[in-house]
Formats: C-alpha cells, sequence, structure tokens
C-alpha cells in the first residue's frame, strides 16, 4: 500500500514524453500499460525457469552457454527497465526505497556482481548470487491485485501473530525442558537446546523422528504435544482469515455506490435498493 501511494505521489509534471512513459510503466488500466505488464510477467518468468535450469548440471554442461546469454539478456532488460522507471518518477530516491524499487534493484544487481567475483576461491558466493536470481519472482507482486488484500490482512493481524508466536515459543521451551529432564542423555536428548527442537519438529507435527522418547512418561508428554500441535495449527490461519474477511468487507464497501436517501441522508443502501430501508422514502 506504501508503495503504490509514492508511486501516486511520484507522477511526473514534467515533459509529455516521462508522462507517457509513466503511463505505460505504472498504469496498469490503460491498453499499453497492459500490454507492458504482460511482457514484463513473462520476461520474469521466463528469467526465473533460466535460473532453475541453470542449477542442473546436466542442462548446464550441455547449454552452459545459452543459458548464460540468456541471463545477460534477461538482467540488461531489467536493468533498463529499472532506470526507466526511476527516470519517469519524480521522486527517484522515494521509488528507490520502496518494496518495489528494492525487488526491482536485487533482480539485477546478482549478474553485475558476478563479474566483481571471479574464481573458483569464490564460488560459494557466485553460487549464492544466482540463486538471489529467484527473487525476480517477487517482482510479480505488484501485479496481483490480492496480494494487497492479503498484506493488508497480515499487517492488521501482525500483534495477534507475534502474541501467538510468543506463546508457541514459550510452550516449546517448557516441553523441551521438561523432555529433556524425563529422558535425558540417556535416549538422545543430550541437551535442552536440543529438546527444544524436538518440541518444535513435534508441536508444528512434522515428526522427522531422529529424536525419539522412550520412556512411558516421555511418550505419554510426546502425545500431549502432538494433540496441542494439532489445536495450534488452526489458530494462525483463524487470525489471518478473519482479519482477511475484514479486509475484504471495507474493500467491498470502498468500492461499493453509495446510495443516499435525500429524506433522512442515510447512506447504508444495497446496491439494488429503490427505497430507503430507515424512512421508506423513494431514494432518487
Amino acid at each position: 500500500m506504501v508503495a503504490l501511494l509514492i508511486e501516486k505521489e511520484n507522477r511526473p509534471a514534467g515533459p509529455e514524453w516521462k508522462k507517457w512513459l509513466y503511463n505505460v510503466i505504472f498504469e496498469a488500466d490503460t491498453k499499453a500499460g497492459k500490454y507492458f505488464d504482460l511482457l514484463l510477467i513473462l520476461c520474469i518468468v521466463l528469467s526465473v525457469i533460466v535460473v532453475m535450469l541453470d542449477s542442473i548440471s546436466s542442462i548446464r554442461n550441455f547449454h552452459g552457454n545459452i543459458l548464460h546469454r540468456l541471463e545477460w539478456f534477461f538482467t540488461i532488460l531489467f536493468t533498463i527497465e529499472y532506470l526507466l522507471r526511476l527516470i519517469c518518477v519524480r521522486s527517484k530516491i522515494a521509488y528507490a526505497g520502496s518494496l518495489y524499487g528494492i525487488v526491482d534493484l536485487i533482480a539485477i544487481i546478482p549478474t553485475y556482481m558476478s563479474l566483481i567475483l571471479p574464481g573458483s576461491q569464490f564460488l560459494l558466493v557466485v553460487r549464492v548470487l544466482r540463486v538471489l536470481r529467484i527473487f525476480r519472482i517477487l517482482k510479480l507482486i505488484q501485479y496481483i491485485s490480492e496480494a494487497e488484500l492479503l498484506i493488508k490482512a497480515l499487517n492488521a493481524s501482525r500483534r495477534k501473530i507475534i502474541i501467538f508466536m510468543f506463546t508457541v515459543l514459550t510452550m516449546v521451551i517448557i516441553m523441551g525442558s521438561l523432555m529433556y529432564l524425563i529422558e535425558g542423555e540417556k535416549h538422545g536428548f543430550n541437551s535442552i537446546p536440543e529438546s527444544i527442537y524436538w518440541a518444535i519438529v513435534t508441536i508444528t507435527t512434522v515428526g522427522f523422528g531422529d529424536i525419539v522418547p522412550q520412556t512411558p512418561l516421555g511418550r505419554a508428554l510426546a502425545s500431549f504435544v502432538m494433540i496441542l500441535g494439532y489445536s495450534i495449527i488452526a489458530v494462525p490461519t483463524g487470525i489471518v482469515t478473519s482479519e482477511m474477511a475484514i479486509v475484504s468487507m471495507e474493500e467491498r464497501k470502498k468500492k461499493r455506490k453509495r446510495l443516499i436517501c435525500s429524506n433522512c441522508s442515510q447512506d447504508e443502501h444495497d446496491e439494488d435498493a429503490f427505497f430507503c430501508k430507515y424512512c421508506g422514502d423513494r431514494i432518487q
């Protein structure tokens, strides 16, 4: 939402070509803007596929040169797009520091960084930079209208989720410590942190099975943690879902055409209403 407000405040007031460029790049409701967005989405998806194929050794050994050229093609393309965005906005710093500006920059930096860090001694760093190119998929967020709705819901429920996570953290510390006291090093629970790891794996219903309680009391505690895990999973889902319903209702209210009664001035009417539900007068 903040990024969208920044984009609106950054509408250019200069030459006509800047306004035209802004409309093509930022305005998705124009014909040229729709074509631009579709082309950009296609390029983002293809560039991510190229990075994924480059991680497969058998494909990289035979088609490494083609993948390398494609990677540079997409990098140069996204670099031009990033520069055009900076050119057509009024405040360059505001856009560069926004979420979309940072994502756009992350999408192009790794390829250029691989030029600065060549050689076998930096092979691990280059590999990390290759993986960072996958973050180009984040550029798709701005083209999904529902993403903003989800971000609003997560933002509205962040305090509840933080309290929930703190409660879960407290519980796994207590359960892990109890399991350490019950089982001990004899049965594989060598330390409290390792026991807390077991509690996290168990309460999230993952169950790797690398550490298993052996005593009857330990198994009883494990059973309790498992049942507790099933009840805990539903909590964050319910929190976010309820907030999404509230945000969605608010958005619908904003978009809904307001029908105002000329007699009592009430405006909470259905879109297809002909008469006021408060005074019964006909709505003009």
